[in-house]
């Protein structure tokens, strides 16, 4: 069966955009949903840290389900953590449509994967900047999206790691090669200045937090990160 994630795959259209909920206000997140919204925001991402996988702690299913209550977005649920089967339901049971997982934390495995997408919901994998693509090898055929950090998990505003470039080409790469049905996404230091970049090196969705919720007007950067993405389609490729 097709996932939701892949009937969205943009390699001729549209880029996707996700907002990063972490940047937002959150004493007035049900605004700020709605002014991404109504920005165009194709997906919202959700950063959830546990304080052990990641130093820092953000939030948890209940927020998940305020969020559901307060869009019909995708929702895109990346989990920072260990031992992260132990959450499935819970996220799902809120209202996720993607979960993501790490490769590099303690108890993710391919039952993992298979998990999420017996829950009913798209399965994605994760891996950090210093992982390397190999980390990948037992989860190609059970996965709709590879979320590729361009930072290091945990922080916002952090800045964008250039390496990430080779390695979303990489992963690009073998996904047209093999015809696989997954998603690339990109996450961490996303703005203007580097959204071509990655869109050309094959990232179908871009992560921005702090580019759009921090911007003086959010509506005007959300715009110019998807058209400077899309410029790259019919750009060569470099």
């Amino acid at each position: 069966m097709e996932s939701q994630a892949s009937k969205q795959r943009p390699r001729q259209h549209k880029t996707l955009i996700a907002p990063s909920l972490l940047s937002a206000n959150f004493l007035c997140l049900k605004e700020e949903i709605a002014k991404v919204e109504a920005a165009g925001a194709d997906w919202l991402h959700l950063d959830v840290m546990d304080g052990h996988f990641v130093p820092n702690i953000s939030y948890g299913p209940m927020i998940v389900g305020f969020v559901r209550q307060a869009t019909d977005l995708y929702l895109d649920a990346h989990l920072m953590v260990e031992y992260p089967e132990n959450l499935l339901d819970a996220f799902v049971r809120a209202g996720a449509d993607n979960i993501t997982v790490h490769a590099e934390a303690e108890g993710v495995s391919a039952n993992t994967l298979k998990t999420i997408r017996n829950l009913g919901v798209d399965a994605g994998i994760s891996i950090n900047p210093e992982t390397p693509l190999d980390a990948l090898d037992p989860y190609w055929d059970l996965v709709d999206l590879i979320l590729v950090m361009s930072v290091h998990p945990g922080f916002g505003g952090q800045s964008f790691i250039e390496d990430s470039l080779e390695k979303v080409n990489r992963i690009s790469e073998r996904i047209q090669r093999d015809k696989l049905p997954i998603l690339i996404e990109i996450d961490g230091g996303i703005g203007i200045d580097n959204a071509a970049r990655v869109r050309s090196a094959g990232a179908d969705v871009l992560v921005a937090g702090s580019s759009i919720f921090r911007a003086a007007d959010s509506s005007a950067a959300l715009s110019e990160i998807r058209n400077a993405a899309d410029s790259s389609l019919t750009s060569p490729k470099k």
